[in-house]
């Protein structure tokens, strides 16, 4: 097998793969852009929510609030308290065995001010819209995902063709001809290769398949992931309590939204919060702690799951929740005692393997807030450039079609050399996803090059 086969087998899976998945490209554009935004709209849209008083001026505690919001909504279950830094109200969130989830908003009074179905808030939605289309369906995943893996194949395959059929050398007396708008197409593409292959390899670690192989090695290797520590938190002491309260049977520890790959902030539910116990240290006391612990607004804090259980106090750089977010440098996650309310383990950034930090690092990146506007500016450039490509693609293979025919690039009926076997198969490797689709269009192109290979076709 020679390598004089790799321009016209880069060029038929550049050609078929961009009409294919060029429709989920353009919704995933859009629907990305829209997310960049998200903490700007609902600022706006959310502005009593999140900014406005309760009626009631009467000052009660944060667990009195807790107690409040337990009472006012049964069947719910609290998820987390998140207490946010000035002038944001505080926010708990409670979820329902069915999936209703919501968020309620407290004032500097911890009085009520309002609520909202999370599943319907801006963010949420335009997140969802990215992933799964509103449909929620992991089958809309996986080809949200092989979109995202083939993007990268049509990157590569883009750079290389456009120096291998030296575009950028042609002359401008060509400039009225169909083959300006390739030329255009190809350098947009340039333009966008690096960038854009940033923003999707950094969105490939929440995906179904990859993202969760990812999070799962992590897990098994926690020195390149987020610290053993992390995936298997610690306990309470539970001889802090009275012997005749202590339960007979007790249930050991339930670290349910540790298990199995999180997507954006760890929007996995987790296990029922245990907040009756009266042997528990209060939120107030708990926060008061962490502060002690140099641990400062905004942050969240998750109930202990049981007897055993502990509280988790943690700042996110990519929570999905405006006004949550931190810098990458200030993440932490912290575990207390819920009997003592003393700081058993605490995690930092700087205590986080490669892949660890690549999460940190990449999502944010990804959702536009890493490095603030200039990051929302450089994504929106990108997927406005990169939807300019997809467009001057098209209007160029319009210009060179005959009305009403549909003639893909010809098939020269040749074996593929080792170069286009490599790429593919080093893509492959690294995208397991886009690996089993080529291994399909592998077996096909065999079957046609067998069938074909008396057919002698010359470029």
């Amino acid at each position: 097998m020679g390598n004089s086969n790799i321009f016209n087998p880069f060029r038929r899976l550049h050609f078929y793969a961009a009409w294919l998945i060029t429709p989920l490209l353009i919704t995933l554009s859009l629907s990305g852009i829209g997310f960049l935004f998200y903490t700007n709209v609902e600022n706006r849209i959310y502005d009593e929510a999140f900014f406005g008083e309760s009626e009631i001026t009467t000052r009660q505690s944060l667990d009195e609030a807790v107690q409040q919001i337990s009472n006012s909504y049964s069947g719910f279950n609290i998820g987390k308290i998140s207490i946010m830094s000035e002038p944001y109200n505080n926010r708990v969130t409670i979820s329902h065995a069915d999936g209703d989830t919501r968020y309620i908003f407290l004032d500097h009074n911890n009085q009520i001010v309002a609520e909202q179905n999370a599943k319907n808030t801006y963010s949420n939605l335009m997140r969802n819209f990215h992933s799964t289309l509103l449909t929620g369906s992991t089958f809309i995943r996986y080809l949200v995902e092989l979109t995202a893996c083939w993007a990268i194949f049509l990157i590569v395959s883009g750079v290389y063709m456009t120096f291998k059929k030296r575009l950028l050398n042609k002359k401008n007396s060509q400039s009225k001809h169909p083959f300006r708008f390739q030329k255009i197409h190809a350098i947009l593409g340039l333009i966008t290769a690096i960038p854009l292959f940033v923003i999707v390899m950094t969105g490939i670690p929440w995906s179904v398949f990859t993202g969760s192989y990812i999070s799962s090695y992590a897990q098994d290797h926690p020195e390149l992931g987020r610290t053993e520590l992390k995936y298997n938190p610690p306990q309470s002491d539970v001889n802090e309590i009275p012997w005749a309260t202590r339960s007979l049977d007790q249930p050991t520890s339930e670290h349910t939204e540790q298990k199995g790959h999180v997507g954006h902030g760890d929007h996995q539910a987790a296990a029922p919060a245990l907040t009756d116990n009266p042997n528990q240290q209060s939120v107030t006391t708990i926060i008061q702690n962490a502060q002690r612990e140099q641990i400062s607004r905004p942050l969240s804090i998750v109930y202990p799951s049981n007897e055993q259980g502990v509280f988790k106090v943690t700042k996110g750089s990519n929570t999905g929740v405006t006004g949550l977010d931190v810098s990458p440098y200030e993440e932490t996650t912290a575990y207390f005692d819920q009997y003592t309310g003393s700081l058993i383990a605490k995690i930092d950034f700087d205590d986080y393997g490669i892949i660890g930090k690549w999460f940190t690092w990449g999502i944010p990146l990804h959702e536009g807030h890493l490095f603030g506007l200039a990051n929302q500016i450089l994504n929106l450039i990108v997927c406005l450039a990169f939807l300019a490509a997809i467009v001057m693609g098209f209007i160029s293979w319009m210009r060179r079609a005959k009305p009403g025919e549909f003639k893909g690039p010809q098939r020269i009926n040749k074996p593929w050399s080792i170069g286009a076997v490599l790429t593919l198969l080093t893509l492959g490797i690294l995208m397991p996803l886009f690996g089993l689709s080529v291994v399909v269009i592998f077996i096909i192109e065999t079957i046609i090059y067998f069938c074909t290979r008396n057919r002698i076709q010359t470029t």
